[in-house]
């Protein structure tokens, strides 16, 4: 029986358990970045998306804005229910290793298959500046400071449209949550998340507060634009991704630290969808929208019917989708594939990117994550096993035995790439 959409069921009593639409929302919201990115890679046009939004965002930033905050939620209760090293450990695994064999593929199998239909040979690639192998190198710490390879791509009508040679722009997202990701390994460590969780709330106020500033002095622009730095590690930081994503990613937090507070049911999803629909036809969508957009994506996580829930439960193909989406897209364009129409373009790309986020998944991905619980082996004494010594508050293991991991709960779902 439904529940009445008044009741006052809250965050915690809603995600108790593991039934909800998580998966099929991620890989939704990396389709949506995919159909974004259509017009652009596909006919050096803008977002399709901007124009039912009056220019405050688009269908690609609305994708990112649901990534962050499915992230911010489930992040930040793996930081609280897990030691730190556990924790980063844990990240790492998710985020690394399907990066780096993504800019392995992109290098060593998409640039020479463009430099063939390019120039009809290899000679140069992997001698020129900024060649496939300082692709790897340059990007290989999440940072992506090298998007072209060896000046290729420039006759894509996205080349022609930027005059710049780019084979994966979706991954400038990455490093973005990552420091998302260490911004909540700080707060666990310092304790915030399980006695001072108000300053989880001070810190998006502080952030809501900027946005509200920007949208005051020029409430027609989405933001500040512009780099700073570059930074040791990181290189340079666009102001408005870093303050508005993190932001996002603090309003997915505070579901979390609040859970047994926030209440979420169908009215308040109804309210949010008037808020956000609104924020989208007559302005007001980074200050009033984000928080709408926030509540309606977590009430989906556990109204959407049954089939919805089902998605990505065992598989989850979503970040797999979104870091080969842009490079196939990019291939298609440089075949002339956009010519056949908008549909088709979408849905080849589409099926040429599952192509490879399936065995990204199944080969790179899931057997990375199977070594979240490893631990390194611990080296006892015989007077410690004697006496019965503890590790972490778990016995040494006797003589003739070997301790690999230590026991912890399950791994949190990853909200993006």
């Amino acid at each position: 029986m439904r529940a009445p959409i008044w009741t006052r069921r809250t965050v915690d009593a809603a995600f108790s358990g593991p039934d909800n639409s998580f998966g099929f929302l991620r890989l939704l919201f990396a389709f949506a970045v995919l159909v974004s990115h259509s017009l652009p890679l596909g006919y050096g046009e803008p977002d399709p998306g901007g124009g039912l939004s009056h220019g405050q965002t688009g269908l690609g930033e609305i994708g990112i804005l649901g990534f962050f905050t499915i992230s911010g939620f489930l992040i930040t209760r793996s930081a609280g229910r897990v030691p730190l090293p556990r924790y980063l450990w844990h990240r790492g695994l998710r985020i690394l290793p399907g990066l780096w064999v993504c800019l392995i593929v992109t290098a060593l199998v998409f640039a020479p298959v463009v430099a063939l239909i390019e120039r009809g040979s290899l000679t140069g690639v992997f001698s020129e500046p900024g060649g496939p192998f300082g692709y790897v190198v340059n990007n290989a710490a999440i940072a992506i400071r090298q998007y072209g390879i060896s000046g290729l791509l420039l006759d894509t009508p996205y080349g022609k449209l930027t005059g710049s040679s780019v084979f994966d722009g979706s991954l400038w997202s990455l490093l973005y949550e990552v420091l998302c990701y260490f911004m909540v390994a700080g707060l666990a460590l310092i304790g915030v998340l399980k006695r001072a969780r108000w300053v989880v709330a001070v810190l998006a106020g502080g952030l809501f507060a900027l946005i509200v500033r920007d949208f005051v002095t020029a409430p027609h622009i989405p933001g500040p634009q512009g780099d700073h730095g570059p930074f040791l590690g990181i290189g340079g930081l666009d102001t408005y991704s870093l303050v508005y994503l993190t932001y996002v990613f603090l309003l997915g937090a505070l579901f979390e630290v609040y859970r047994k507070r926030i209440v979420l049911n169908d009215l308040g999803a109804i309210v949010a969808a008037v808020v956000l629909i609104a924020s989208l036809q007559f302005g007001g969508f980074d200050v009033v929208g984000y928080p709408a957009f926030a509540y309606l994506t977590l009430w989906l996580a556990i109204r959407l019917p049954k089939p919805f829930r089902r998605v990505g439960r065992r598989h989850d193909y979503s970040y797999g989708f979104y870091i080969y989406a842009f490079p196939v897209q990019q291939l298609l364009a440089l075949f002339g594939v956009p010519e056949l129409g908008l549909f088709a373009y979408v849905v080849l790309a589409s099926l040429g990117t599952f192509a490879l986020a399936i065995p990204s998944w199944h080969l790179v991905e899931r057997p990375a994550m199977s070594l979240k619980h490893w631990t390194p082996r611990q080296r006892t004494t015989a007077g410690d096993q004697a006496s019965g010594t503890k590790i972490d508050g778990v016995p040494v293991p006797s003589a003739g035995t070997t301790q690999t991991s230590l026991a912890e709960g399950p791994l949190p779902e990853r909200g993006r790439p």
